[in-house]
């Protein structure tokens, strides 16, 4: 028998420990250790259980019991610390909390019902992010609880499916490897996809824990995992949760992945997909500099590709930040762009959220129709609710239409979506201006200054807080705070940021004014 967890092969017939290919080194009585809370990793396993199985019985000081539990975690790159697949239940005993797959036969065979076929070519790659999920593994011991492991499985997948720029393989293809031990590397070529989310699913005592981990099929390495545990109330509510967590988990790390790969691609090589990842590093940073760059980046995926919107959306959305922010030297010149791009980008794909909702924020900054820019976020929010861009533009339609506590509540669920989204500091920004423009100075400075701890050097951010601050009367914090926005941006203006101010917004610049920042 093999127990596959993670990227180790335990195979009890061997009598080896395998690590992908490598053989890790192991002693006997470790691997007889290892083997006995394997097999009962349903259970936990008392020290005396373990002394009677592995010692036979005899007399073993609590020492030598630790040395071979630490050298089991060893052997697993695991640690009495972290206790990431052998855990110790205080005065209980120990378990083994791994996710694991049955296979029987030695690693070289595969056992199917199917006669030998000759291996079918690995299909190319996307030129997205592309994903499979595969069936999780159901560790419950009613096998008819198999439909809910399932059910979690298909939500994940129809999630992941709203958002246009992944490559989600069907749930039928995933479902082909249900009940398999499968290789990860194998699954990426015969899908053809770059990465892989499998788990684990465990109901029990009114509770359910599901694992999960995302694998680049490519390299086989590990880029995210978690575990999630809540009480068993409402099943259907349930799944909803932890698709979403683990949905919002996933899908930025995948976009991140590909960042960084697309930066460390020679210049040479780039595609208009690598031009656009490259864009929305730049963007990312929110500086005078980085939006100029960003343009130019997108520009170049539009030249490659003149019928990639969402490249259009993004040129156009960092024009409009450099009107928002002060940062334009023609402001009409980046409006009229502005405008421009996001018309471009809706005549090429109209049915895409992440399109929609970019233009919505362009067009209520650039142009000001509010019941036609909160008919387009509202429609991107239903086309992807897993979204943390949809929800975060949605809420910035809602603050330039004068509605700071609908933009408040669109916002919060931004931060829901992506709790680690690397743009967190716009939303907490969206909710800065929210809570000023109801007079909530007091708790608009404590949101800029989480803005402020994702991201030091964001001068909108400082901008707040040199408003909030004079509104209160806390006339050195205001000017320290002005002081810093003219550090990070030396050119800065009240007038060159009120080009295209929205009208709710005067109160804002009142207080910049009182903060003795330049007109």
């Amino acid at each position: 028998m093999r127990y596959l967890f993670e990227e180790y092969a335990f195979d009890t017939d061997r009598r080896e420990l395998h690590r992908g290919a490598d053989v890790v080194s192991i002693a006997p009585q470790v691997f007889d250790l290892l083997e006995y809370l394997i097999r009962n990793r349903e259970r936990v396993v008392s020290k005396d259980d373990l002394i009677n199985a592995i010692w036979n019985g005899r007399i073993v000081s609590d020492a030598a019991l630790t040395t071979r539990l630490n050298a089991a975690r060893s052997a697993l790159g695991d640690s009495g610390e972290e206790q990431r697949l052998i855990k110790t239940l205080p005065r209980k005993g120990f378990r083994f909390v791994g996710p694991v797959r049955k296979a029987r036969g030695p690693a070289s065979v595969t056992v199917s019902d199917t006669p030998a076929q000759q291996p079918k070519p690995a299909l190319p790659l996307p030129d997205k992010p592309s994903i499979a999920v595969l069936p999780f593994t159901n560790l419950s011991s009613d096998p008819e609880q198999e439909y809910f492991a399932d059910g979690i499985v298909e939500e994940i997948i129809t999630a992941l499916s709203r958002f246009k720029s992944l490559f989600v393989i069907a749930r039928n293809s995933s479902f082909t490897f249900k009940g398999r031990a499968v290789d990860i590397k194998e699954v990426g070529q015969r899908l053809g996809v770059r990465y892989v989310l499998e788990g684990s699913v465990r109901k029990a005592s009114g509770k359910v824990r599901i694992t999960g981990q995302l694998i680049d099929a490519v390299t086989g390495a590990h880029l995210w995992a978690d575990r999630f545990e809540r009480d068993l109330t409402d099943i259907f509510a349930l799944q909803d949760e932890i698709t979403l967590a683990v949905v919002s988990a996933v899908q930025p790390k995948m976009l991140q992945t590909e960042i960084e790969m697309a930066t460390r691609r020679r210049p040479e090589n780039l595609t208009a997909y690598d031009f656009f990842l490259r864009s929305m590093q730049q963007y990312y940073l929110t500086t005078r500099e980085s939006l100029a760059e960003a343009i130019r980046l997108a520009h170049r995926a539009l030249e490659l590709d003149p019928r990639f919107g969402s490249a259009a959306a993004l040129a156009g959305d960092c024009h409009a930040i450099n009107v928002a922010l002060g940062y334009a030297n023609d402001p009409e010149f980046d409006c009229e762009e502005a405008v421009r791009l996001a018309r471009l980008a809706l005549r090429i794909d109209d049915g895409d959220p992440d399109t929609l909702s970019r233009v919505a924020v362009i067009s209520a900054g650039m142009v000001g129709d509010s019941e036609a820019e909160i008919e387009m976020a509202d429609r991107a929010v239903a086309l992807n609710p897993n979204s943390w861009r949809t929800w975060n533009n949605r809420g910035w339609v809602y603050i330039m239409a004068g509605l700071p506590e609908e933009a408040i509540r669109s916002f919060e669920r931004a931060i829901r979506m992506s709790p680690v989204d690397p743009l967190l500091h716009m939303t907490f920004l969206g909710i800065g201006h929210a809570l000023m423009g109801l007079r909530r100075f007091d708790e608009a400075i404590v949101v800029l200054k989480k803005a402020l701890r994702q991201n030091p050097s964001f001068m909108p951010a400082c901008r707040g807080l040199a408003s909030a601050f004079a509104h209160l009367g806390r006339d050195a914090e205001a000017h320290a705070a002005a002081a810093r926005v003219l550090e990070i941006d030396p050119a800065f203006t009240i007038s060159a940021h009120t080009a295209r101010v929205p009208k709710n917004s005067k109160l804002f610049i009142e207080g910049l004014r009182k903060a003795g920042l330049p007109e």
